[in-house]
């Protein structure tokens, strides 16, 4: 019985290393991503360096904001009329209090034509109650904290849940917000959307995929650019206490 045992693996050992040999290559492909691919909550962001040949203009005057990061100046992308007011959108809770077992935050910027649009604060606070801070109005309190939120107007997506595990995409900050997103629109403006995405530490580059399918992460950076003159990267590198 043993010779038998023997006599198989002698036949089947140098398949079996030739296997081996195609897995340990594969994975180091695979680990080995390529540059403007991240992997985040999940889902792997593919994007492609911005070409030489998109015309751009420099990004609008900005003033500073009570989280140290930059508030556009402009008018508002939409209200918060069609928000959601506590109830659960697309899986995601409105809960009484902030949940804090994963904490992150997004920097979210918008350009319609080349203007900046502003993001709304209280967007995922219903009956949000806002202090006045130096640097303009700041979220506090609300009748429930949904796990994606604005506090300010900096476009700052605070994504606060009560599980690691849980991730989530810019598509269902849209929802909460009651607004559209697509390819060809934004909100209230339609045209041609150009995004420009950026992981944890690295510079934004075009992204050619649904905006709505992006995902929110840590220090991740999503612009949207809706229509033209396309308005250069916003890059943020000092992220201040968040």
């Amino acid at each position: 019985m043993r010779a038998k045992r023997r006599k198989s693996a002698l036949t089947y050992g140098g398949g079996l290393a030739v296997i081996v040999v195609i897995v340990v290559i594969i994975t180091a492909l695979i680990g080995h991503s390529s540059p403007g691919t991240s992997t985040a909550s999940g889902a792997k962001v593919k994007t492609v360096p911005i070409p030489a040949s998109l015309q751009m203009v420099a990004a609008p005057a900005t003033t500073q904001g009570d989280e140290g990061i930059p508030i556009p100046i402009g008018s508002k992308l939409a209200t918060l009329a069609n928000a959601a007011t506590g109830q659960t959108v697309n899986g995601v809770k409105c809960q009484a209090g902030e949940q804090l077992v994963s904490h992150v935050h997004t920097h979210l910027t918008i350009f319609v034509n080349g203007k900046a649009r502003v993001i709304p604060y209280g967007i995922g606070v219903p009956g949000y109650e806002a202090v006045q801070t130096p640097h303009g109005p700041f979220v506090e309190t609300g009748s429930c904290f949904y796990w994606l939120h604005t506090h300010q107007e900096d476009g700052i997506i605070h994504v606060e849940s009560p599980s690691a595990s849980l991730s989530f995409t810019l598509g269902q900050f849209f929802a909460i917000w009651g607004i559209p997103l697509s390819s060809t629109q934004v909100g209230p403006e339609h045209g041609k959307v150009t995004v420009f995405f950026a992981p944890t530490g690295k510079t934004p580059q075009l992204y050619k995929g649904n905006p709505a399918n992006l995902p929110l992460g840590d220090h991740y950076q999503i612009q949207l650019n809706v229509g033209t003159p396309i308005v250069k990267p916003v890059n943020i590198t000092n992220w201040a206490n968040l």
